[in-house]
């Protein structure tokens, strides 16, 4: 079993939308028990008292114009211990990744990536909290799982 995991800062925009892009391509290839694919978040800033906020509403509409649901997904912290639970670890921007290595320490299997990396390209995924862009988003981190897909294939 492939275990992947996206990460961005909260938890409640660009990672879940990642999490249920990627598990929709899985599942399209009939290949759902062959991964175990979840998303978290760097920060504590969308959870409180040990509970996450749900999927940020523009980003859960983004996903519903294409026909995914995330309804059940809140928001989670990845932790120091993660790394051994997962194969990949996929962020999306820099800030991210700097984040992964104060939480990690290093990534001695080399695990950890940007999702655009994946597509060829050395950019961030925008975050669209500041910039609104949910469909933009939504487009990039499509091109980024679907190129993601194609290297596991």
């Amino acid at each position: 079993m492939t275990k992947i995991m996206f990460v961005c800062h909260g938890n409640i925009c660009r990672s879940p939308m990642a999490e249920f892009i990627m598990k929709d391509i899985v599942k399209r290839a009939g290949r759902e028990r062959d991964f175990q694919i979840s998303s978290s978040a760097t920060s504590t800033e969308e959870i409180w008292n040990g509970v996450g906020n749900p999927v940020y509403p523009p980003a859960k509409r983004e996903l519903l114009r294409h026909g995914l649901s995330c309804e059940e997904k809140r928001a989670v912290q990845i932790k120091k211990s993660d790394y051994q639970k997962w194969d990949m670890i996929i962020c999306m921007d820099s800030k991210n990744l700097r984040n992964l290595y104060r939480i990690f320490g290093a990534d001695p299997d080399a695990k950890i990536t940007k999702l655009m990396e994946h597509a060829g390209k050395d950019s961030d995924v925008s975050d669209p909290w500041y910039t609104g862009d949910f469909e933009g988003v939504y487009l990039d981190i499509l091109e980024g799982c679907t190129s993601l897909w194609e290297k596991i294939q």
